[in-house]
């Protein structure tokens, strides 16, 4: 007997109006139709003669279609011992309290960063994105912020901060060259779109604040990978171990969110993460979202719960994302190329 079976970091979702596959390791993603679906849900792991007989053999040739498009894309393999090729577990598991965090850092003092950047070392945190908004940073600050990077435990730093005439090209490579945590240097409100070689660094007239950072929902955005789709079977995908610093020092969730749970001059990380809601957000999952249950690609796809359609319905869908999945459409406002991105 001769069965078909997907590779197991190829996973299926269903949606209203169409269904896909991911390819974890290769990052790809592939719509398939509601018939062929079926066919790998229903009747999996069974004899493809078997499946074409459940249909009376009156679409053989449609099957046939269906399993060369599987195997022209390297989604899967034929085999007769089927048992051998498990699933994969999909739990999601981080050894840390949170796994990254954001810091705005326009008024909040040197030594208050310096405490900042102790205390996620100590709680396990392990990506940071560091913004600043108004404020012309000096070359001397940066430096010493990174030089405390540098001692943590931290593996990757992405940086949001105003055009500065002193964070020359030749500065900025050496930074990256110097630290190299530092994933992405995004310099925004520039006098002109400025495009540097070093695909690290990107500078933009775009005049960057914290609305324009969070909740933005686009296909550009989607994160095609284990991690991904695994943490968002029971976790939501932008704030699930996430803590974030405001401009004021203030903990949140989210800096464009408005509960604070104390301020970094007074509490803790790790008190203010005890305290009780701040947690509740991590488990808000797609499945249990509005519009998004029903669509295809929830489980690729980022989250945001301060920007919201509904501001009383915690369970509503994001207000930036133009996504459509039942009628398969993006609207017009679908951000595409912005090099702004959260976790």
């Amino acid at each position: 007997m001769t069965k078909f079976r997907l590779f197991a970091c190829c996973m299926l979702t269903k949606g209203t109006q169409r269904s896909i596959i991911c390819d974890l390791q290769r990052g790809d993603i592939y719509f398939i139709t509601e018939a062929l679906f079926e066919i790998l849900t229903l009747y999996k792991n069974q004899d493809i003669k078997a499946i074409k007989k459940k249909y009376k053999n009156q679409h053989d040739e449609v099957i046939d279609e269906y399993f060369d498009f599987l195997i022209r894309n390297e989604l899967g393999f034929f085999t007769n011992e089927i048992n051998r090729f498990p699933d994969i577990n999909l739990e999601w598991n981080f050894a840390g309290i949170v796994s990254n965090a954001i810091i705005e850092i326009d008024d909040i003092e040197i030594d208050s960063i310096f405490k900042i950047i102790t205390q996620l070392n100590d709680i396990g945190c392990k990506y940071i994105e560091l913004r600043c908004y108004k404020s012309n940073i000096s070359t001397e600050i940066l430096e010493s912020i990174f030089c405390k990077f540098d001692t943590s435990k931290i593996r990757s730093i992405d940086v949001i901060f105003p055009f500065n005439l002193t964070l020359t090209k030749e500065f900025l490579e050496i930074l990256l060259l110097k630290y190299q945590r530092i994933n992405k240097i995004v310099l925004h409100s520039a006098d002109k779109f400025t495009s540097y070689e070093n695909p690290q660094i990107f500078i933009t007239p775009q005049v960057i604040d914290s609305k324009k950072c969070c909740g933005q929902i686009s296909s550009d955005y989607f994160s095609i990978n284990l991690s991904t789709f695994t943490e968002s079977q029971k976790h939501n995908t932008c704030l699930n171990r996430k803590i974030s610093i405001d401009a004021e020092g203030n903990i949140k969730n989210c800096p464009s969110m408005t509960k604070s749970y104390g301020n970094i001059r007074d509490t803790t990380l790790r008190e203010a993460i005890e305290k009780q809601g701040f947690k509740d957000v991590w488990y808000i999952h797609k499945d249990q979202i509005e519009v998004c249950k029903d669509c295809e690609f929830r489980h690729i796809c980022t989250d945001c719960r301060a920007y919201i359609q509904d501001p009383n319905n915690i369970y509503s869908k994001p207000a930036k994302c133009s996504y459509n999945p039942y009628t398969a459409t993006w609207g017009d406002d679908n951000p595409t190329n912005n090099p702004l991105h959260g976790k």
